[in-house]
C-alpha cells in the first residue's frame, strides 16, 4: 500500500516507517511539522490536499491525532490511520474524532474507553511495542568506550516535567482551594493504577481555579472538551508527575548512584548524576542495556497503558522497574518480565534487592527481551493495525 505519513517528529516515527517498509509499504512523507511547530492549521490543510492532489494514497498515517488530518481524508474519502502514543492528547475531544474515515489505535484502554463511543467501530485498543531488531543492532555495534560511558547502578531517561507544568501559574488561590488541590494531589501521587482526580473536582473549583490561572486552556474548535478534563488532565496531572518525578529522584539519589538523561533542571537534586539528553535512536537503547535498573514513573495522564519506555527498555534487553500500571498484567508477567513498586519504600527496597542479586535481575530482563520480541514488536502491532483498519 501506498501511505502518507505526517510527521511531527515524534521518537517513534523512524520506527514505524521502518516497519511499514520492512512490511512492503511505500511512505511518503510530510515533514514541515518537524521545523515549524507554529504551522498553521489552514496551511497543513494546503500541503496535505496539494500532495493528495497529485499522489494517490492508500491511507494516512500519524502518530497522535490531527484534526485537519481527519478532515481532509474526510473530504478525500480516504482512511486517516493514528496512532495515539501521549497523554493528555487533548486534540482527540475535537469533533474531527467522529469523522466515518477515521481509524484512531489508543495505547491506554481508560482512553479506548473514554473515546470509543463517540466513534463505535473506528477507535481501537493497541498497546504501544519496540523495534527490537534496530536496538539489537545499536548494542551490538556499541564500543566498549560507549558500553564503559553509559553503564549506570539506576537509570531514569525522561523529562521531570517540571518544565511541563503550567499548573505553577495557578495565581494567588484561595487558602481552601490551595489546600484541596494539594490534599488530593498527594492523595493520588501514592496511588497507581487509577486516576481520581476528575471525579473529585467540582464544578465550583474548577470555576475558582479558572478565576486564578492565566489563560486557562480551551481549545479553538468545536469539540467535546470540558473545562474539568482539561483541569484534571492537563494541570494537575502534570504537576502530580513533576511532584512524584522530583520525589523519586531525591529518594533514589540520596541511596544510590542514580543517573537521569534529561533537559529539565535537576539543580534541586545534587547527588542525581545529569547526563543531558540522550540520542533516542543511537545512545537510548544502550543505556537501557547497559544500566542495572531502568527506572519508568509512568506520567499521571497516561491512566492505565503502558507508556513507549516500557518498551523500548525491555526491547534493549535491559532491567524494568516500573509503577504499577493496570494494563502491565495484560502483556506482560510482573516478576518474570519486569518487576513494579507501589510506594517510595517499595521502589528503594526493590533497587536494593536487584542490586544485590544480578543472576535473579538479568534473568528477567532476557525474560522480558524475548517475551517482546516474540509478541510485541512495531511488525506484529502495525500488522494488527492494518488488519483492524480495513475490516471496517
Amino acid at each position: 500500500m501506498n501511505i502518507l505519513f505526517y510527521r511531527y517528529g515524534s521518537i517513534c516515527e523512524p520506527d514505524i516507517i521502518a516497519t511499514f517498509q520492512e512490511l512492503g509499504h511505500t511512505v511518503m512523507e510530510i515533514t514541515e511539522e518537524i521545523t515549524n511547530k507554529g504551522i498553521s492549521a489552514q496551511e497543513s490543510i494546503r500541503i496535505v490536499s496539494d500532495f493528495l492532489m497529485d499522489h494517490p494514497m492508500d491511507f494516512v498515517f500519524s502518530i497522535n491525532f490531527f484534526p485537519v488530518l481527519s478532515e481532509v481524508c474526510n473530504i478525500f474519502k480516504l482512511r486517516y490511520l493514528c496512532w495515539v502514543v501521549d497523554s493528555p492528547v487533548m486534540e482527540l475531544y475535537t469533533k474531527s474524532i467522529q469523522n466515518p474515515y477515521n481509524r484512531v489505535f489508543l495505547f491506554d484502554h481508560v482512553l479506548y474507553q473514554e473515546f470509543s463511543p463517540f466513534n463505535p467501530e473506528r477507535v481501537f485498543h493497541l498497546p504501544l511495542a519496540a523495534n527490537v531488531k534496530a536496538k539489537d543492532e545499536v548494542i551490538f555495534a556499541a564500543s566498549d568506550e560507549q558500553r564503559k560511558r553509559f553503564a549506570a547502578d539506576i537509570s531514569f531517561v525522561g523529562s521531570l516535567y517540571t518544565e511541563k507544568c503550567p499548573y505553577d501559574r495557578l495565581d494567588h488561590p484561595p487558602d481552601y482551594l490551595n489546600g484541596y488541590l494539594d490534599a488530593i494531589m498527594q492523595a493520588q501521587k501514592k496511588i497507581y493504577g487509577y486516576y481520581f482526580i476528575e471525579k473529585v473536582l467540582t464544578d465550583e473549583m474548577v470555576e475558582e481555579f479558572k478565576a486564578h490561572f492565566p489563560h486557562f486552556y480551551t481549545y479553538p474548535a468545536e469539540s467535546f472538551l470540558t473545562d474539568k478534563i482539561t483541569l484534571s488532565q492537563l494541570y494537575i496531572g502534570n504537576k502530580i508527575t513533576a511532584m512524584e518525578r522530583i520525589e523519586t529522584m531525591q529518594a533514589l539519589s540520596q541511596n544510590f548512584s542514580t543517573v537521569i538523561y534529561t533537559a529539565s533542571d535537576t539543580s534541586g537534586l545534587p547527588k542525581l548524576i545529569n547526563k543531558g539528553l540522550a540520542k533516542s535512536l543511537t545512545e537510548m537503547p544502550i543505556i537501557f542495556h547497559e544500566s542495572k535498573i531502568n527506572l519508568n514513573t509512568t506520567s499521571k495522564a497516561i491512566r492505565s497503558g503502558l507508556p513507549l519506555r516500557i518498551w523500548d527498555i525491555l526491547g534493549s534487553g535491559g532491567f524494568v522497574l516500573s509503577n504499577y500500571q493496570e494494563e502491565i498484567p495484560l502483556f506482560l508477567t510482573i516478576g518474570q518480565h519486569l518487576d513494579i513498586y507501589s510506594s517510595m519504600e517499595e521502589l528503594v527496597d526493590k533497587c536494593q534487592y536487584y542490586l544485590a542479586h544480578d543472576k535473579e535481575r538479568m534473568e528477567i530482563a532476557e525474560n522480558g527481551y524475548e517475551e517482546v520480541r516474540a509478541k510485541h514488536t512495531y511488525a506484529i502491532r502495525i500488522s494488527e493495525m492494518l488488519s483492524m483498519a480495513f475490516s471496517v
